[in-house]
């Protein structure tokens, strides 16, 4: 099986996942607040945010630091997001269709969460690396990659560059992660990628 064949798979298992949730710089907003914490405590920050009207670069810029960051503490490490947040703002404000190099220049923006940015919001054919496509990928037995950049080169060297399929393809990683292919007790038995996983196999 390759990464075609596993999209193809796992689409008519799943169907269409229609991500990333929100629209607008709120996306941005969001792929810097869902590092190292769920989406549930990310969806409670922008609904605070939403009811400051800070949805822009401009408003969180303007806004004062010390409130913003009560705004954030739902999602954790809200100091360190905070800052993460204004230093994306300040960049956002000068150049509003940064590249992935202008991104991965500031602190607290790594690849996962550039590639985010660029994929959902500014339509880019950037593949998502996250530790559920790697955890799932090696499992299925498709390499062994230690570094997410070598991932990102392996999936989009097997895929057209086309930014749906991107997008589809890591929603659909993320759901298979959290229904079957979990980091602990994974439901093997359950999974219809049983027979393509490497990982199964060797447990029998």
């Amino acid at each position: 099986m390759d990464p075609q064949q596993l999209y193809n798979k796992m689409l008519a298992y799943y169907g269409e996942q229609d991500w990333w949730p929100g629209e607008g710089f709120e996306i941005a907003i969001g792929a810097v607040l869902t590092q190292n914490t769920s989406w549930s405590n990310v969806e409670k920050v922008l609904a605070n945010l939403k009811k400051k009207d800070l949805m822009t670069p401009e408003k969180i810029l303007n806004y004062p630091t010390d409130n913003f960051k009560e705004l954030v503490k739902p999602a954790g490490f809200f100091n360190q997001k905070t800052q993460y947040l204004r230093n994306l703002c300040e960049l956002w404000v000068k150049t509003p269709q940064p590249t992935r190099e202008e991104l991965l220049v500031i602190k607290g923006i790594g690849e996962e969460t550039a590639d985010s940015i660029l994929l959902y919001l500014l339509n880019q054919p950037e593949f998502v690396i996250d530790a559920y496509t790697v955890r799932i990928s090696t499992r299925l037995g498709f390499e062994s990659f230690h570094k997410k950049a070598d991932w990102k080169k392996f999936f989009e060297n097997s895929l057209p560059k086309d930014v749906q399929l991107f997008n589809e393809f890591h929603a659909l990683f993320v759901i298979h992660a959290k229904n079957f292919c979990k980091k602990n007790n994974p439901d093997c038995q359950n999974c219809f990628l049983q027979s393509d996983c490497h990982f199964w196999i060797s447990r029998k």
